[in-house]
């Protein structure tokens, strides 16, 4: 690589990663908040309004993964075809319509409903945008791009815990019980930004008027070249033979892993925090108890960073995603030995360390032999599969917890989980059919790979 291209590469990369990544991930941002707004509004008022059990609560939890699971192929497809600015745009207003409406829902069949219907206007987002910024750059600069971009979900824990136990305590406001004007604020900028979108983004760097034309003509040639390569090692890879192609299914597995943890402790973090009180007679607020709930997500967003950092500048190495899910599926169980909230709160902190760390990491391996609509096919597949643990998660941990009178049965299933994760992603591995990760610098000996951060 000579010095000139060299230096257009770093420019475009860092152009990139500050005019799309930021944006994309305050779409991914709200996105997260929304579908998990539920588990502040549980134990903070709705529960207890609409008479519901540990069960219907997580029946409502996760039965907006089956309308998201129903239209999540389909959809990713559509983005392919339609071109990702109008339809992220599209599907950014369609759940803020429906999230609007949670603020007046009246009992726990409108709530199922609800849900069900909100999981199908979210249908595609996330591996859109996964999607969409693996179209952005090439496989050398992805890991970093994509770690970027995923900081957003665990910060929406951090900001969004907080911002929600603040808007629950303006109980009363325009009328509305305090989890209800959690719902109406946390729904108005899915909408608002869901409009910027439409104007903001641009399908391919060849559209964007920010690069300059020799940005473009670099990023559009680099890409043009992977996509080259990767259909020719593996022309067999199609739309039609990705739904048999066991890599496919097996990453699937293993993103049921990571997913089912992820959840369990989204949706019930909270209900878990707010019953300290019984346990240790400890008292907290609304709004302490969103600082509490946000404690575990900010050291895993450094854990995320500089995980992925590493990754980027070793390569993707199995142990990247496999020893994460090892730590996270050892750890969880330990939480409910803990002895007081501080040490509860500090082993869940390692669990989700773990699973935000292996996340980014894991999104590089499909673009591995997956490229242009069979990409798009085979991402929304593996993130379908994968959020069957979402449903999976919030009604079997209520269920059992109802069934069992406690956590201790749920939280160990959590843990099988993401250990199996660990495991598949090991035999994976070791069969040969993901290969380990080039580092940047052995593709980029100019040093491009290494852009300043934005």
């Amino acid at each position: 690589m000579d010095t000139t291209q060299s230096v257009v590469e770093k420019s475009a990369i860092r152009k990139v990663a500050i005019r799309l990544v930021p944006f994309v991930a305050l779409m991914f941002f709200i996105n997260y908040l929304d579908r998990t707004a539920i588990s502040f509004a549980g134990p903070n008022g709705m529960n207890n309004d609409l008479a519901l059990s540990a069960a219907q609560f997580g029946f409502a939890s996760g039965v907006f993964f089956i309308g998201y699971i129903l239209l999540e192929v389909p959809s990713n497809l559509a983005l392919h075809k339609f071109g990702a600015r109008r339809w992220l745009a599209r599907i950014m207003v369609s759940w803020g319509i429906v999230s609007l409406l949670f603020t007046w829902v009246g009992n726990v069949e409108q709530l199922y409903v609800l849900r069900f219907i909100l999981g199908v206007a979210e249908a595609g987002f996330f591996p859109g945008a996964i999607l969409f910024l693996s179209l952005w750059v090439p496989s050398r600069h992805r890991s970093k791009i994509l770690a970027l971009f995923y900081l957003a979900q665990p910060l929406t824990t951090v900001i969004g815990a907080p911002l929600a136990g603040l808007l629950i305590q303006q109980h009363g406001l325009f009328g509305l019980a305090g989890w209800r004007v959690m719902f109406f604020g946390v729904a108005i900028p899915a909408i608002i930004v869901g409009v910027i979108a439409w104007f903001y983004l641009a399908d391919s760097p060849a559209k964007a008027k920010w690069l300059t034309q020799e940005e473009k003509t670099w990023l559009t040639g680099a890409l043009e070249k992977e996509k080259n390569e990767t259909a020719a090692s593996n022309k067999h890879v199609s739309v039609r033979t990705v739904f048999g192609n066991g890599r496919v299914w097996m990453l699937s597995a293993i993103y049921f892993g990571f997913i089912y943890g992820l959840y369990a402790l989204g949706f019930f973090l909270p209900t878990i925090i707010a019953g300290f009180e019984g346990i240790y007679g400890t008292k907290f607020d609304v709004f302490q108890k969103g600082l509490i709930t946000a404690i575990p997500y900010l050291p895993a967003a450094f854990a995320l960073y500089f995980w992925s950092k590493d990754a980027s500048r070793r390569g993707v190495k199995t142990w990247h995603i496999a020893l994460p899910a090892l730590i996270g599926g050892l750890s969880i169980p330990l939480a409910l030995f803990a002895g007081s909230p501080a040490a509860t709160i500090a082993v869940i902190t390692i669990t989700a360390m773990s699973i935000f760390a292996a996340l980014p990491n894991f999104w590089t391996v499909p673009t591995q032999f997956l490229t242009g609509a069979a990409a798009a096919a085979g991402i929304a597949l593996i993130n379908t599969v994968g959020n069957l643990a979402g449903f999976s998660a919030g009604y079997v941990t209520g269920w059992l917890k109802d069934l069992t009178g406690g956590y201790t049965v749920p939280m160990f299933v959590v843990g099988g989980f993401m250990l199996l994760s660990s495991i598949l992603m090991v035999v994976l591995s070791r069969s040969g059919k993901v290969s380990e990760g080039v580092p940047a610098e052995a593709l980029d000996p100019a040093g491009a790979g290494h852009h300043s951060e934005p």
